[in-house]
């Protein structure tokens, strides 16, 4: 093993194959400018799409294309909140009935929590004596 080694050579780094008859990859300069006004450029392959937006590297925000390349408008959902969402499935005339009958229950103590049973039995209790 040692004596396929070369002498003078240091790891890690240094090829000794030259470049004839090597074809490389066709590439291209794209531009980039943010906000703040830092302009750069990113080499890309020639077949590679293109993204209207890429990240500045010297401020971090958001870059836009020298080439005219805008983004994509993003299709939003307006927000749903719980609401809405219970809306979808009961009408409100349900929903006060519902609300109704569970506070009748409530005040009756048949449901919620056990401390408010016992301050409500103690009431019932001096009431009816």
């Amino acid at each position: 093993m040692a004596e396929r080694t070369l002498r003078g050579a240091r790891l890690g780094g240094q090829s000794f194959e030259d470049e004839r008859g090597i074809e490389f990859a066709g590439r291209q300069q794209v531009g980039y400018k943010c906000k703040s006004g830092h302009a750069f450029e990113v080499t890309m392959s020639d077949e590679a799409d293109i993204p209207a937006l890429w990240e500045c590297p010297k401020c971090g925000s958001e870059a836009l294309s020298t080439q005219g390349i805008l983004p994509d408008a993003k299709n939003e959902k307006p927000v749903r909140t719980h609401w809405d969402m219970l809306l979808e499935r009961r009408s409100e005339k349900e929903l006060e009935e519902i609300l109704k009958e569970r506070l009748e229950l409530l005040r009756g103590g048949e449901i919620g929590p056990a401390h408010l049973h016992r301050a409500n039995a103690r009431k019932r209790v001096k009431a009816g004596a």
